[in-house]
C-alpha cells in the first residue's frame, strides 16, 4: 500500500539514468549529509566541492540531476550553472543556497536552473523540486520569494562565520563581535522556520 508518507515514492519518474545526481556545495559536512540521503534513496552520487571539481564531474559522469549551492570557494554558482548547461545541456540542476535573493533566484532560472531553494532544504524537497521545472513562471516577481526573517539570516551568517573559521568559536565571536558565551547560546539554539 502507498501513501504519501511512504519515502519510496519521491522518486523523479524515469529511467535508470535519472538516478544519477551531482551535489555541489562546499561544506563537507552538508554535502555528506546529502550524499548519504541520496544514496539511501537508490541514486547515484558525484560530489564536488568547487568549480572546477563540479565541471570536471559534469564532463565525466554527465548526470541527470545536479544540486548546486551559489556560494562556491573558487567561482560562483551561476557561473557553474552556465558551464554546465553549456557541456551537458539537459542537465536538470536545482539551486540550493543559504544566501537566496529575488535577483539570484532569476539569474540562476535564466542561466537554466529548474529551480530554486533556500536552505535548508532536505532531500525530498530537493527531489520535489526537480519536477517543478515546467511549473516554475519563468517571470518571477517579488512576490514569488518569502523573505527569509532576520532570525532566519543571523542564523545563516553566524553559521556561515563558524563554517569559515573551520568551526573555532572563539574565533566566529571575534569576526562576529560577540561574546564567546553569547555565540555559544545562539549556536545552542535551534534554527528559525523563516
Amino acid at each position: 500500500m502507498t501513501g504519501s508518507h511512504d519515502r519510496r515514492i519521491r522518486e523523479v519518474p524515469g529511467d535508470k539514468m535519472k538516478k544519477t545526481i551531482l551535489l555541489v556545495d562546499d561544506e563537507d559536512i552538508f554535502r555528506n549529509r546529502l550524499t548519504r540521503a541520496f544514496t539511501n534513496r537508490g541514486y547515484t552520487v558525484f560530489t564536488a566541492g568547487n568549480y572546477s571539481e563540479a565541471v570536471s564531474a559534469i564532463s565525466q559522469h554527465r548526470p541527470a540531476l545536479a544540486v548546486v549551492d551559489l556560494k562556491l570557494p573558487d567561482r560562483s554558482g551561476l557561473e557553474l550553472i552556465a558551464a554546465a548547461k553549456e557541456l551537458h545541456p539537459e542537465l536538470n540542476i536545482v539551486v540550493l543556497t543559504g544566501y537566496g535573493s529575488i535577483a539570484t533566484a532569476i539569474e540562476a532560472t535564466k542561466l537554466g536552473a529548474t529551480y530554486y531553494l533556500p536552505k535548508p532544504a532536505d532531500v525530498d524537497d530537493i527531489i520535489d523540486s526537480f519536477g517543478k521545472g515546467e511549473a516554475m513562471p519563468r517571470q518571477m516577481s517579488e512576490n514569488d520569494f518569502r523573505a527569509p526573517s532576520l532570525a532566519r539570516l543571523e542564523w545563516e551568517h553566524i553559521y556561515r562565520v563558524l563554517h569559515d573559521c573551520q568551526g573555532n568559536i572563539s574565533a566566529a565571536a571575534n569576526k562576529l563581535g560577540l561574546h564567546r558565551r553569547t555565540l555559544q547560546r545562539k549556536l545552542n539554539k535551534y534554527p528559525p522556520n523563516e
